[in-house]
C-alpha cells in the first residue's frame, strides 16, 4: 500500500478542483471582462448665445470596453434654423466641446439633444439653447416722445356709487397721475330727463357722484364728453338714436347749460339754480360718443351721418364757447374699425368750421373673446388680422387732417383703449356677437395686458398720438384697472401697467426718442428715451406668443442684450418688471443692476421691463 503525504494530498485536491472547473467551462483566472458602457455628461444643461456671438459647452464622454477607452463622436439635433454648431468630439480622450453660433436664427428657447456614439453604443443628454435678442441703443434724436396716460369713467345708474362704496378709491385713482380723466355720462348720467319746467327735469346726482371726486384728483381737469343728448331730444326716445331736431339747436342749449353748471356759476331752470359743488371748472369737452355707431339705426329717419355730425359739431361748439370762451374741444371720438376713418374723417375735415383742439378715436383689438393672442397683437401695427391696425389708422388721421390748414397741427388722442370691446348686453349674452354667450376676456387684466398695453403705448406714441386712455377705471376683470365687482375694490395688473407707463414716460414734459436697432422686432417692442436730466429709460415689452392657438396664453420667454455703450457711462441703474409673477395688490418692485456697456434682461413670458440708467 502506497502512502500519500499530506502535502501531496493537497496538491491532488487542487488539481482535481481545477480540472472540474475546466470541464464545466470555467475561464482562466488570468483574464477578466469589464461590461461595456458609454457615459455622457455636459458642463451645463443650458446655454445662451446672442446674434453675432458664439458660446461653448464642454462635453465629457467615456467609453469603456475591455478596460480601454474608445473613439466617440457627437451629434446635435433640434438646432434652430439659421443657427450653427461646431463640434470638437471627445475621440479617445474623454473630453470634447460644442460651440453654438446664433447666426440668423429667431430668438427663443430651443430644446436640443446631444448624442454621443462609438458606432455601437450611444448615450444622450438634453440641452436648452437660448438664442437671445440684441438691441443697440445709440445717441441721437428720433423726435420727441410724449404720450399722456389717462383713464375713464361712465357715470350711470349701474356704477355711480363706486366712490361711496369703496373707501380709498379716490386715493387709488389719484395715484395713477392721470391727465384729463374722461367722463362719459350715459343713461341716468345724462342730467336732463325731461323738457320743460318740471321739477324733475334736471338731476345731477348720478353724474356728480363720479364727476365731483374726479375733479378733486390729479390735474383737476377732466375731459367731459357729452356722450348723449337727453332722451326727449330723439325721435320717440333714445333707443331710436335719431335726433328730432336735425339742426341741433335744442342739443346746443343743453350743452350750454352743462358749461354754465360746471364753469360759470350755474344756471336756473324751473325756479331752481343748478351749480357744481367744485371750484374747479371743466376745460375739456368732447362732442358726442362714437357717432359712427351710436346713431346708425336705419329703421328710423335721419340717422347720424358724417355730414350731420359736422352740423352738430359746428352748432354745439360756438354755443358752448359763447358761455366760456376758454374751453377746449375734442372732436369725433370715433369707434375705429375697418374703413371708419376713411368713411368719416374726410367729411369732417372738409366741413368743420368751429375750433378743434384735438381729434379722438377709440381702439380695441377685438370684439370677440375667441380671437387668439396672435391676432390681438397683430391689430396694433401689422394689419395681419385682416381688419385694421392702430398705427395705420393714426397715420391716416394725420394725413387726412393735413388737407385742412386749421387741423394740420391738431393732435390725436386715443380716448378709449382695451383688448376687447365686447360686454354683457343682458342675460349673459354678447353685445358684439348675437346669439353667443358673453365670456369675460381676462386678457384685460392678466400678464397678456402687461405686454399688450406697453406695445400699444409705444407704437402709437411713435406714430404721433398725444394721449392714451384706459377704458375704464372701475369695472370688472375685463375692463377695469380696479375690479369693483367684488366685495372689495381689487387693484388689477392693468393698473400697475398704466401707473408705471405714466411715471417712466411722463408727458409733459416728454423726452427725446433715441435711435436703436434690434434683432427681434416681431416679438419685442423697445422704447428708449433720453430725459432732460440725462437719465435714460429703455422699455422692453415681450409679446412673443408661445403657441399660435393661445388665447390668454403665457407668452414665450425672451432674453435681450441691450448695448448702451454709445450712451456714455452711468453711475446707477434699476430694473422694474411687470409679468405673471407681479402682485396685483402691491405692484412691482424695482431692483438695482450694475451699469455696464451691455445689460442683459430676461422676460419669462408676456410682460414688460423698464431699465432706468442714471448718470
Amino acid at each position: 500500500m502506497c502512502r500519500i503525504e499530506t502535502s501531496q494530498r493537497w496538491h491532488l485536491a487542487l488539481f482535481i478542483l481545477l480540472s472540474l472547473l475546466a470541464g464545466c467551462g470555467g475561464g482562466s483566472m488570468s483574464s477578466s471582462t469589464t461590461p461595456s458602457s458609454l457615459t455622457l455628461s455636459l458642463s451645463s444643461d443650458t446655454a445662451q448665445v446672442f446674434q453675432g456671438q458664439t458660446t461653448s459647452v464642454t462635453v465629457n464622454a467615456t467609453l469603456l470596453r475591455s478596460g480601454t477607452t474608445g473613439n466617440v463622436t457627437l451629434t446635435v439635433t433640434g438646432l434652430a434654423t439659421g443657427a450653427s454648431d461646431q463640434i470638437q468630439p471627445p475621440g479617445n480622450v474623454n473630453s470634447g466641446s460644442i460651440s453654438f453660433t446664433a447666426g440668423t436664427a429667431a430668438a427663443g428657447n430651443y430644446p436640443l439633444t446631444v448624442t454621443a456614439s462609438d458606432g455601437t453604443l450611444s448615450s444622450t443628454a438634453n440641452l436648452t439653447l437660448t438664442i437671445g435678442a440684441s438691441a443697440q441703443i445709440t445717441s441721437g434724436n428720433n423726435g420727441t416722445f410724449g404720450v399722456a396716460m389717462s383713464t375713464s369713467f361712465q357715470p350711470a345708474e349701474w356704477d355711480y356709487t363706486v366712490f361711496q362704496d369703496y373707501s380709498g378709491l379716490t386715493t387709488t385713482l389719484g395715484n395713477l397721475q392721470s391727465q384729463h380723466i374722461r367722463l362719459q355720462g350715459v343713461s341716468e348720467g345724462v342730467p336732463q330727463g325731461t323738457a320743460g319746467s318740471s321739477s324733475t327735469a334736471w338731476n345731477f346726482n348720478v353724474l356728480d357722484a363720479i364727476t365731483q371726486p374726479v375733479l378733486s384728483v390729479d390735474d383737476h381737469s377732466p375731459e367731459f364728453q357729452i356722450a348723449k343728448a337727453p332722451p326727449f331730444m330723439y325721435q320717440g326716445d333714445d333707443s331710436g338714436n335719431n335726433f328730432a331736431d336735425a339742426t341741433f339747436q335744442q342739443f346746443a342749449g343743453y350743452a350750454q347749460n352743462l358749461v354754465q353748471y360746471y364753469n360759470t356759476g350755474g344756471f336756473t331752470a324751473n325756479g331752481q339754480t343748478y351749480v357744481s359743488q367744485s371750484s374747479y371748472p371743466i376745460t375739456w369737452w368732447g362732442i358726442y360718443n362714437e357717432p359712427n355707431i351710436n346713431n346708425d339705426n336705419q329703421t328710423q329717419p335721419t340717422p347720424l351721418t358724417p355730414q350731420l355730425y359736422v352740423t352738430m359739431y359746428n352748432t354745439l361748439v360756438p354755443a358752448m364757447k359763447a358761455i366760456d370762451p376758454s374751453i377746449k374741444i375734442a372732436a369725433v371720438e370715433l369707434a375705429d374699425f375697418q374703413n371708419q376713418v376713411q368713411n368719416w374723417v374726410p367729411t369732417f375735415v372738409s366741413g368743420v368750421n368751429a375750433p378743434v383742439d384735438v381729434v379722438a378715436t377709440h381702439f380695441y383689438s377685438t370684439c370677440d373673446q375667441t380671437t387668439d393672442d396672435v391676432a390681438i397683437f397683430a391689430s396694433v401695427a401689422t394689419n395681419a388680422n385682416g381688419n385694421f391696425n392702430f398705427v395705420t389708422d393714426v397715420q391716416l388721421w394725420y394725413s387726412l387732417m393735413a388737407a385742412n390748414p386749421a387741423l394740420a397741427s391738431v393732435p390725436v388722442w386715443v380716448t378709449e383703449n382695451n383688448v376687447n370691446a365686447d360686454y354683457d348686453a343682458g342675460n349673459g349674452m354678447s353685445a358684439c356677437n348675437p346669439g353667443q354667450k358673453f365670456v369675460l376676456d381676462q386678457r384685460g387684466s392678466s400678464a397678456f395686458f402687461a405686454a399688450w398695453r406697453p406695445y400699444v403705448f409705444s407704437q402709437l406714441g411713435k406714430a404721433g398720438i398725444k394721449a392714451l386712455y384706459h377704458w375704464d377705471f372701475a369695472a370688472d376683470a375685463e375692463f377695469g384697472e380696479v375690479n369693483v365687482t367684488t366685495s372689495q375694490a381689487q387693484i388689477q395688473l392693468s393698473y400697475w401697467v398704466d401707473y408705471w407707463l405714466e411715471r417712466m414716460f411722463p408727458s409733459p414734459p416728454g423726452a427725446t426718442l433715441l435711435p436703436y436697432t434690434d434683432t427681434d422686432s416681431a416679438d419685442l417692442e423697445i422704447l428708449p428715451v433720453l430725459n432732460s436730466d440725462g437719465s435714460v429709460v429703455i422699455m422692453v415689452a415681450n409679446h412673443a406668443v408661445n403657441m399660435p392657438t393661445d388665447n390668454n396664453g403665457p407668452g414665450a420667454p425672451r432674453t435681450v442684450s441691450l448695448d448702451v455703450s454709445a450712451l456714455g457711462s452711468f453711475t446707477s441703474a434699476s430694473l422694474l418688471t411687470i409679468d405673471s409673477t407681479t402682485s396685483p395688490t402691491s405692484g412691482p418692485t424695482a431692483t438695482s443692476v450694475t451699469p455696464s456697456a451691455q445689460i442683459t434682461l430676461t422676460l419669462n413670458g408676456y410682460g414688460v421691463a423698464f431699465l432706468t440708467l442714471t448718470p
